[in-house]
């Protein structure tokens, strides 16, 4: 049996305090600075999506304007090679490019074509198989008609 004073000596006692509040705080931390640098991930990769797709409606425009009217082929290959170079260098496995003519032509006098570009976030938890998600892009592209 336990004494008195061995049980108001152990109560008092304090030592390894700090240990077991960092093993119930640091777990905690860790989810939040993750969690952090993920949504910081993915905002740069979104951010990226939409200034490829307006690099690429620029590209189209001028393009035109200089009569060099280009298809929508021609489009999805200048998207997937801007979007590889610098300063984007988004990852060409994990990159989609869809480029149509819109169904319903909304401007008089021009080529309304549909860009869309998708992209897969890298995951910091992929090497335990949650791969990041999916995000994608839409904008129109109005091209003057010739």
């Amino acid at each position: 049996m336990i004494g008195r004073s061995t049980l108001r000596r152990l109560l008092r006692a304090d030592d390894g305090a700090m240990a077991v509040e960092f093993a119930l705080l640091a777990p905690v931390f860790i989810t939040m600075l993750m969690g952090v640098l993920q949504i910081g991930m993915a905002l740069q990769n979104y951010n990226a999506l939409r200034n490829v797709s307006a690099d690429v409606a620029r590209h189209a425009m001028v393009q035109a304007q200089s009569g060099n009217d280009l298809s929508n082929s021609q489009l999805r290959t200048f998207t997937q090679g801007h979007a590889r170079g610098a300063p984007y260098l988004l990852r060409s496995n994990r990159f989609s490019v869809i480029v149509v003519n819109a169904a319903t032509q909304r401007v008089t006098g021009a080529r309304e074509i549909e860009l869309t570009v998708t992209y897969q976030i890298d995951s910091l938890l992929e090497s335990f198989g949650f791969p990041g998600p999916l995000i994608s892009y839409e904008r129109p592209i109005f091209v003057i008609d010739s």
